[in-house]
């Protein structure tokens, strides 16, 4: 359309027709070659990000990209960025998830919940765990992680090929390896039969951890633990098939590293988990 323009108008016309100087039309005509290379550089960064973290979403998307092109001396706002990436095919659609809900019918002690309107001022005031399915070609494998509430870090977790309470209790082990003090924290679960054994019960109460589960039949109680869980599958594609453990593993050690150091939080005003845990 521009080139049979050019051809049947001479410029003055155009600029005549438009009500512009030709200054200001070759401004234009710059403005716009300048904001197709800004995009396509944008469009290349999202593409380099999106190796990384598969399914991450718009706004943390563009809030690690302003940061980045700020010093760069250009911008893009919020709406224009993401008519960028519908128009590149770059949104991200949620999947609903399905709750896996595994042995949490037996005759061990439930505890109260502690945590409803408590909110963690530091880390390590509240601890949320909870145990999910992945699959493989060899059957189910089971992740099972702690998450630390004020600073959204997973601190504790491990994979298990059996739902026994042993990998509840390395994830715990691992969380209490990296808190300077215990006594006081409150850790909170469902109730599944891990977390009611009597061995990993004894094991909270020697470090003068206080005990706390959501209701029954409430999955919102856990939500924050289900909402990591949540991002490590939608977002990082733990949700696939996997052809051996040792690949299952491989891939949740490194996608708990994206989450944990490289992934933005809206709720934590886009610190990485690592970055809110450290810098109390």
């Amino acid at each position: 359309m521009r080139a049979e323009i050019d051809r049947v108008y001479s410029v003055e016309q155009v600029c005549h027709a438009m009500g512009m100087s030709r200054q200001a039309h070759y401004q234009w005509i710059a403005r716009c070659a300048e904001c197709a290379l800004e995009e396509q550089i944008i469009l290349q960064r999202v593409k380099e990000i999106r190796r990384r973290h598969p399914r991450m979403g718009g706004r943390k998307l563009h809030y690690l990209i302003s940061q980045e092109f700020v010093e760069m001396g250009f911008c893009i706002g919020r709406d224009r960025f993401f008519a960028l990436l519908a128009e590149n095919d770059l949104l991200v659609d949620r999947r609903r998830r399905v709750v896996f809900t595994i042995h949490s019918r037996h005759c061990l002690r439930i505890y109260d919940n502690l945590i409803i309107d408590h909110k963690p001022a530091k880390p390590n005031q509240i601890w949320a765990s909870d145990i999910t399915y992945l699959r493989t070609r060899t059957g189910f494998c089971y992740l099972a992680l702690i998450l630390d509430l004020y600073s959204r870090m997973i601190i504790g977790w491990t994979l298990g090929q059996s739902l026994a309470v042993e990998i509840a209790l390395h994830a715990l082990r691992m969380a209490l390896g990296q808190a300077k003090t215990t006594k006081g924290i409150i850790h909170h679960s469902d109730h599944g039969a891990q977390y009611c054994a009597e061995v990993y019960v004894k094991l909270l109460e020697e470090h003068a951890i206080r005990i706390s589960m959501a209701a029954k039949g409430n999955p919102y109680e856990n939500a924050f633990a289900e909402r990591a869980i949540g991002i490590l599958k939608d977002e990082y594609r733990l949700d696939a098939f996997f052809n051996s453990y040792e690949l299952a593993n491989k891939a949740v050690k490194e996608v708990i590293y994206l989450y944990n150091y490289e992934r933005p939080h809206t709720n934590i005003n886009y610190l990485t988990p690592v970055q809110k845990h450290v810098i109390w």
